[in-house]
């Protein structure tokens, strides 16, 4: 079996779309097309169905793309492996790390350093998603932690933590403190911030998924802690991850949909082909038990990831 043509179907899930899995490749869309299209021929099965929402799993596709995802990891283990026995890196870990990551989720990062077979110190670079991701792909950063919003599909992925949103609106049934649906919340004007970070990006997709409006406030908040003091003022509407909200307030509610917690997913991204390939996956298995850990709420990888093949499409994912 053509492993190329593994990684292309890889590519097109995480990206839902050809043209920009063929981008991230350096290779032309029919070459990508021809590739996944002689997978199907041997498989028997084919993977994707179009349209114009874009590119989907098939019925098929749903059962054997994890396992595809699954392949390629142990594959990319053995390499990665093999390198460090021959030449062991040595160095500190670069770590890409986006706003929107909370702090306790990087001193868990710390930890996870501290826990490799020989400990390696961390240098921090927090910076936007686009920037990070160029720096990762330039060599100056060896793994990002980031939100699950923009597919980097030539490198490696993996789930470190979930955690819960809320919705901040005090015209939301004043005095209730129950969950709220995502179709209750619909009605009202949500603010937003630069597309940098990824909640923006995060808070759409939910919309767009759910088949709701987004409505929007006309302004924009430059950070979470003017999101929050906005919405709190009655400005407009805000989502927000749980931990960044800033204080205790009325109106600062769980989000569900169809009943279930809406989370927002926080993966590892690094390069398979980094020299230090080994311990960054100790490094991020470190991570994802450790985050499993916190106090607010996180689930370990293996629970994230199942939820991810019932549907692989949901709002974070990759």
């Amino acid at each position: 079996m053509n492993i190329e043509g593994l990684r292309y179907a890889q590519a097109v899930s995480r990206t839902r779309s050809f043209s920009a899995a063929a981008r991230d490749y350096g290779v032309t869309q029919p070459a990508l097309s021809n590739g996944v299209a002689r997978l199907e021929a041997e498989l028997g099965v084919r993977l994707f169905d179009r349209s114009p929402r874009g590119v989907t799993p098939t019925a098929h596709g749903a059962r054997v793309l994890p396992l595809i995802d699954r392949a390629l990891e142990a594959l990319d283990s053995v390499t990665a492996e093999a390198r460090r026995l021959i030449g062991p890196a040595a160095g500190a870990i670069r770590v890409g790390v986006s706003p929107l990551i909370g702090a306790d989720l990087v001193g868990c990062a710390f930890g996870a350093a501290r826990a490799l077979s020989r400990p390696r110190d961390l240098v921090l670079r927090e910076a936007d998603l686009d920037l990070l991701r160029v720096a990762l792909k330039d060599g100056e950063l060896d793994v990002l932690l980031v939100p699950e919003v923009g597919a980097m599909p030539a490198h490696r992925h993996r789930t470190i933590f979930t955690e819960a949103v809320v919705v901040i609106d005090p015209a939301l049934s004043p005095g209730a403190d129950g969950p709220v649906e995502l179709s209750d919340a619909a009605g009202a004007d949500f603010i937003l911030v630069p597309d940098t970070c990824g909640l923006t990006t995060f808070t759409t997709r939910l919309f767009q998924d759910a088949d709701l409006p987004l409505r929007t406030y006309p302004g924009e908040a430059a950070g979470y802690r003017v999101l929050d003091e906005w919405a709190r003022l009655g400005v407009g509407a805000a989502l927000l991850p749980g931990s960044k909200v800033t204080a205790d307030h009325a109106g600062c509610r769980p989000l569900v949909r169809g009943g279930r917690p809406v989370e927002i997913s926080y993966e590892a991204v690094w390069d398979r082909d980094n020299p230090l390939g080994a311990d960054l996956e100790s490094f991020v298995g470190h991570l994802a038990d450790s985050a499993a850990c916190r106090p607010s709420g996180g689930r370990p990888d293996g629970a994230h990831r199942a939820d991810r093949e019932a549907d692989p499409w949901s709002p974070g994912s990759s």
